[in-house]
């Protein structure tokens, strides 16, 4: 995996953050450690899409490949999805729910299939799957995805619940960001180099099938970015 020639390929620096917070790209003061209960928000479901890959990888960091043990360059995301089951008179945490999570690299390429870049197809990078803890709670650390042509900018995950006798649900869909920070997030170097993106969501197909439901809101985290996403699955 070719590494960054500079520091910020990797992550954010904190004047670069501060940039996009005073862009008003991004909101300031996500409080490390607060704990809030999933939301009862249901969410559109979206196709998984040609890239799913059943890796095994039970993992919170998916930003390395198992086998070369090279790690993705990119700005460094951290993703939390907060799962809650929806029932008549409200909604409750979740846990013991299936998580899985998966994406392109900052390049464009996808691990595990044969896409652009064939030497990818037997790697597993960005890549992995948690368990949600009692809270309903799941946690990530990846990278700010990059772009491949005719889509917009997304991540994918798949939520998968085991529910008596033995039937197991499942819910498939993707993740979106903001067209002005993915413009700031790609000048970095590691995305730079692969060039402007095509496709911006609103010209993207599926985006435009509930997209602005799934548009995660991006903070700042440390050297990098940090996301929670609320998402209530219906009662079996």
């Amino acid at each position: 995996m070719e590494r960054d020639d500079t520091p910020i390929g990797r992550l954010l620096r904190r004047r670069e953050v501060l940039a996009l917070i005073g862009a008003g790209l991004l909101v300031p003061g996500l409080r490390a450690g607060a704990e809030e209960l999933p939301g009862c928000v249901a969410r559109p479901q979206q196709m998984e899409g040609p890239f799913f890959v059943e890796t095994g990888l039970n993992r919170s960091d998916i930003r390395s490949d198992p086998v070369t043990g090279a790690t993705s360059a990119g700005v460094p995301l951290q993703v939390t999805f907060r799962v809650a089951r929806l029932a008549t008179g409200g909604c409750t945490p979740l846990p013991a729910a299936h998580v899985e999570l998966w994406q392109c690299d900052a390049a464009g390429v996808y691990s595990g299939v044969r896409d652009e870049d064939s030497k990818a197809a037997g790697q597993k990078f960005l890549r992995g799957y948690q368990v949600t803890d009692g809270s309903g709670a799941a946690s990530f650390t990846t990278i700010y995805p990059g772009w491949y042509p005719g889509r917009a900018v997304h991540l994918h995950f798949t939520i998968r619940t085991a529910r008596p006798p033995g039937r197991r649900e499942e819910f498939s869909s993707q993740l979106y960001f903001d067209d002005a920070l993915t413009d700031k997030v790609h000048a970095v170097a590691s995305y730079a180099r692969r060039g402007p993106r095509q496709v911006r969501n609103a010209a993207d197909g599926l985006y435009r099938q509930g997209g602005s439901q799934l548009l995660l809101v991006v903070t700042e985290k440390g050297p990098g970015l940090a996301a929670a996403f609320d998402i209530g699955l219906q009662a079996g």
